[in-house]
C-alpha cells in the first residue's frame, strides 16, 4: 500500500463525534418554554395544545396558537386560501409588536405589500400602525435571491439583525426549487436549519400538485417535505359531484367545500379531525368545524 493510499485510507476513516452527543437532562436546559403563538386566524389557534399533570391527571390544555419556534408547512393546492393564512400571521405579529420578514418568491414586494393591507384592514387593524414591523424580502423579483439559498440566507440573516426579525413567512418555498424537485428536501432543510438557529418561528407555504388533492400525508409533505419541519397544516377544495359527497358534507351536488387538517405537529398536541375553511368576502380564511359535528 503506497503513502496516498494510506494517507486517503486514514482520512476517510469514521470518527466520533461528541459534540453530537447529548444528555438529555442537559438538552432540555437549553429548550425553549412550549408557548403558542395567535395566528390570526379565526378558529385554528384553539386546535393545539399541551398537556400538564394537575392532582395527578394528565389534562390537556389550549396552548393558543402554533408552537413558538416551529417551522410550518402550509400546504394545499391552489385557491385554498395558503397566502391568505400567511397573510394574516404576518399581520398579527406585527400587531403583537414582534417584526416579521416576508419572503416573496411569486409577487413583487409592491404587490404584496398591498395584500397585507387589505388583510389588516379586514382584520380591523390600522397598517400604518403596522407597516414598519413587516420587512418584505423581494426573491420574485431578484433571481438572485430566489436561485441562490446561501443569498437568500445570508440577506435573511442580515435582516434578523437590523430589524430584530422574530417571524419568517415564505411564500412560496416551492418557487425555491421550481424546475429542481429533487432538491426541495435539500432547499427545506438548509431553510429549517437556517429557522432553529436564529430562533424563528416560520410558516412555509409550499403548493401541492391538483394531483395531491386529497388530504394524505403523502400529499401533505410534497416531495417529502413534511418529513423535515414541525408542523404541515393541509389545505384543500372538493367540488360536490356525488350525492355521497353531499351526504358527508351536508351540502348539495355543485357546490365546492374547502377543508383544513393538521397533518402532524412534533412539538405539541394538536385536534386531528378534517375541518370546514371559509373565505369571507373580506378575505380572511376562517377555520369551521369539524366534519360531522352536529349530527
Amino acid at each position: 500500500m503506497d503513502k496516498e493510499h494510506r494517507e486517503r485510507e486514514e482520512y476517510e476513516k469514521p470518527k466520533v463525534v461528541e459534540e453530537g452527543i447529548w444528555v438529555a437532562g442537559e438538552a432540555i436546559k437549553k429548550a425553549p418554554k412550549l408557548r403558542g403563538v395567535p395566528t390570526g386566524v379565526e378558529g385554528l389557534d384553539e386546535l393545539f395544545f399541551h398537556t400538564v399533570v394537575e392532582d395527578g391527571k394528565v389534562v390537556k390544555k389550549s396552548l393558543g396558537g402554533i408552537p413558538e419556534y416551529a417551522v410550518v408547512n402550509l400546504t394545499g393546492v391552489s385557491d385554498t386560501g395558503k397566502s391568505l393564512m400567511a397573510e394574516q400571521y404576518t399581520v398579527k405579529q406585527a400587531q403583537r409588536g414582534d417584526p416579521v420578514a416576508f419572503i416573496t418568491v411569486e409577487s413583487p414586494a409592491p404587490f404584496v405589500t398591498m395584500g397585507l393591507k387589505e388583510r389588516a384592514t379586514a382584520m380591523g387593524i390600522d397598517f400604518k400602525e403596522i407597516e414598519d414591523r413587516i420587512v418584505i424580502i423581494d426573491a420574485a423579483s431578484h433571481s438572485s435571491l430566489r436561485d441562490s439559498i446561501p443569498n437568500l440566507l445570508t440577506t435573511l440573516a442580515f435582516a434578523i439583525k437590523n430589524y430584530k426579525i422574530r417571524h419568517t413567512v415564505i411564500d412560496s418555498v416551492t418557487g425555491l426549487y421550481e424546475a429542481k424537485e429533487m432538491l426541495a428536501r435539500s432547499v427545506v432543510r438548509q431553510l429549517f436549519n437556517f429557522m432553529k438557529k436564529w430562533y424563528q418561528t416560520a410558516v412555509f407555504v409550499s403548493q401541492k400538485r391538483s394531483g395531491h388533492e386529497e388530504l394524505s400525508a403523502e400529499a401533505a409533505g410534497g416531495y417529502a417535505v413534511s418529513h423535515i419541519v414541525d408542523c404541515t397544516m393541509v389545505l384543500a377544495k372538493e367540488l360536490i359531484m356525488t350525492k355521497s359527497q353531499s351526504n358527508l358534507y351536508n351540502k348539495p351536488i355543485g357546490d365546492i367545500v374547502r377543508l383544513f387538517r393538521i397533518d402532524g405537529c412534533r412539538l405539541c398536541g394538536h385536534d386531528t379531525r378534517t375541518h370546514f375553511v371559509e373565505i369571507t368576502e373580506t378575505g380572511l380564511v376562517r377555520i369551521g368545524e369539524p366534519i360531522g359535528a352536529g349530527r
